[in-house]
């Protein structure tokens, strides 16, 4: 069953956004067969991030835990709140799943 991960990050903590950035994307790169979706949460503007979401495919929730706790954002302490619920596929890329 898939879970859905929101982070919030701190205020003020967009140089540790940038300066992590690089390897946030290469913990993502390995692992890509668990990512069904994932982005950064943008400013209404579209300029900066205050967060972001992920869907994983994987099978508990301790292993959703583990994976965010690993994320090198999480490592540099950028999150001020991040949320882990089980999500259900109902629609994915214009498909249906029910």
């Amino acid at each position: 069953m898939p879970y859905m991960i929101e982070t919030w990050d701190k205020p003020n903590h967009a140089h540790v956004r940038e300066r992590e950035r690089p390897a946030h994307l290469a913990f993502l790169a390995q692992h890509t067969e668990k990512l069904l979706a994932c982005g950064p949460k943008l400013n209404d503007d579209g300029q900066g991030a205050h967060g972001s979401l992920y869907v994983l495919d994987v099978d508990t929730r301790d292993e959703a835990e583990r994976f965010i706790a690993a994320d090198p954002y999480a490592l540099a302490e950028l999150f001020e709140r991040v949320s882990v619920v089980r999500w259900r596929k109902a629609y994915l890329d214009g498909r249906s799943y029910l």
